[in-house]
């Protein structure tokens, strides 16, 4: 095989693409292997893909099962994702609303993130969520969404930063009363494998983590993923 840019025939193994033998020329170090497919996949495939990401598999064990190289399968879940909205708007206006945070990490068990949901005390989903540090700044982006709601209560752990921005008379901290946003929390932790609390998967950017968090939101409410271009 002759390099497409250096012009070299000088190629070596270079692991392994799917079931495909990878192979790398020595001087410019490009890869390639030595049969690809035409058409790409098939939307079918794509979103089998997704459903199966949204169901709590990783990228890596996604292409140990399925032949498709890891950094595809990321790419499909990255263009989908910064197409989908941050969430989806309550059909009714809660009159009773539950707040909480999910801890997680990026890139480092070190560097920890938090992703603050807001959900409705008497329907199913997520209606706000951002993710960010544990303080009152970024908890502020999220209020600055739902504090239209002018809910009747608001219900948390008290967690200090929730009285800064909630009105007096207007909080009931009661873990009893957090059923619903303690639901929809584990439902994130259970569909996305970078979400486990004991796994190999993490997320490596905020970035990702942001996208794959809007492609579950989309697949629990609507039941299907959508297909990447």
């Amino acid at each position: 095989m002759q390099c497409p840019e250096c012009g070299s025939q000088h190629i070596r193994k270079n692991g392994h693409r799917g079931d495909q033998q990878n192979y790398i020329w020595v001087k410019c170090y490009r890869q390639c292997i030595k049969h690809y497919d035409p058409d790409g996949y098939s939307d079918d495939v794509k979103r089998l893909c997704i459903r199966m990401y949204v169901n709590g598999m990783g990228f890596r064990s996604m292409s140990r099962v399925t032949g498709i190289v890891h950094t595809s399968l990321l790419n499909w879940v990255k263009q989908v994702g910064e197409h989908l909205p941050e969430a989806y708007g309550p059909e009714e206006i809660p009159q009773v609303g539950e707040l909480d945070e999910l801890e997680t990490f990026v890139g480092q068990r070190k560097n920890k993130v938090w992703i603050w949901t807001a959900v409705d005390h008497f329907r199913a989903g997520i209606l706000g969520w951002v993710i960010g540090d544990h303080s009152a700044q970024t908890f502020q982006l999220l209020w600055q969404t739902i504090e239209f709601w002018q809910c009747y209560f608001w219900v948390s752990d008290g967690y200090p930063v929730y009285p800064q921005f909630i009105p007096e008379g207007d909080q009931i901290v009661s873990k009893t009363y957090m059923t619903r946003v303690k639901g929809e929390n584990t439902r994130l932790r259970h569909y996305l494998a970078r979400l486990h609390r004991k796994t190999l998967c993490y997320s490596k950017s905020l970035e990702m983590l942001k996208h794959s968090v809007r492609l579950l939101i989309h697949y629990l409410k609507f039941g299907d993923v959508p297909v990447p271009a």
